[in-house]
């Protein structure tokens, strides 16, 4: 059930934006594909590197939100309209995670291929959140496990759009599959390496669960799981108390969200007595700028676990598992 208080719930007037004018103008079938390249539309950027990581040369591909967009806020804009009515295959996230646009997604997929590729997670894999009853934490791209099978849904939905491609598909998942399980391993053995009183992870919204669980973290968020949810002056409070209490000395802003937040967390630890610093940020809903290291997904993994564990004490090589990560941050 929707409640009038919930912050995935997309108002009836934004959700199209004039979709509904764009769809009778641009009504007409996409273009043949034989000859051409599969065109592509995610949401994300995570949604976008595993189409193009496994489409290959077979498929051109577009991002709809960039570095420091915030997804549970998005709308969709003239531009991406059209480049949605016009796309082959359109893949978004699901799990209200798009909560704005998820009505003219509903509405598009009466008339294109359009793939939730999160929804096809088993549900035994989600977590829930007290806060929103029925609702399942989106952010399941910060576990890389957890993120092998959403490709492996991406994989599939580019292969029902273009049959041709199926052996290069499979190919291309196969070789990004094993380079995500390197990934899940090296975050493993890293954050290991972090004093297991520290495994404290204070950040902007909660956007880190499934890190979490992954890797025995205990995400303490300032906000929900959707940045529309607001954090009021009691929880600030009652958050400086705990920082103080146990003797917390990192926290971590994100790239897509206010820093406003966590700036009065460290101002009012401060204001106790307790230093706190800011031990890097994070990509939370977004990776980093279109051509970086970081903008890739396994970039944005590799940043975030080697920030996190060198803030919190581990002694973790500055460029990552890779040694690509910019300015060894």
């Amino acid at each position: 059930m929707k409640h009038a208080s919930d912050p995935f719930r997309p108002s009836r007037r934004s959700a199209l934006i004039g979709g509904m004018s764009a769809f009778a103008l641009l009504g007409a079938a996409p273009a043949a594909f034989a000859a051409q390249k599969l065109n592509v539309v995610a949401t994300t950027g995570m949604i976008a590197d595993a189409a193009r990581r496994v489409g290959g040369d077979l498929v051109e591909v577009r991002s709809l939100m960039g570095s420091g967009v915030d997804p549970h806020s998005y709308r969709q804009t003239r531009s991406d309209i059209v480049a949605l009515t016009r796309a082959d295959l359109v893949l978004w996230h699901g799990l209200y995670l798009e909560a704005q646009m998820e009505r003219f997604f509903e509405d598009l997929g009466r008339k294109r291929a359009v793939v939730a590729v999160a929804d096809a997670l088993p549900k035994d894999d989600l977590l829930s959140h007290p806060d929103y009853e029925g609702r399942y934490d989106p952010h399941v791209w910060m576990d890389p496990k957890t993120w092998i099978a959403v490709v492996d849904e991406v994989t599939r939905a580019l292969t029902e759009a273009h049959p041709a491609g199926a052996e290069t598909f499979a190919q291309n998942a196969a070789t990004y599959r094993a380079e995500l399980e390197q990934l899940a391993t090296y975050a493993a053995e890293t954050v290991a390496q972090v004093p297991e009183s520290q495994r404290v992870l204070v950040t902007a919204h909660d956007a880190f669960s499934y890190f979490g669980r992954a890797f025995g973290f205990e995400v303490i968020g300032i906000q929900g799981i959707s940045t529309n949810s607001e954090a009021g002056l009691n929880r600030i409070s009652g958050l400086v108390d705990e920082l103080v209490d146990r003797e917390i000395g990192a926290v971590f802003v994100e790239t897509s969200v206010s820093d406003r937040n966590m700036r009065a967390l460290v101002e009012g630890a401060a204001a106790r007595g307790h230093e706190v610093v800011i031990g890097g940020s994070l990509y939370s809903d977004a990776m980093g700028e279109p051509g970086s290291y970081e903008g890739t997904y396994i970039g944005m993994i590799d940043h975030n676990v080697t920030t996190i564990a060198r803030a919190l004490g581990a002694p973790v090589a500055a460029g990552g598992m890779t040694g690509k990560l910019a300015q060894g941050s």
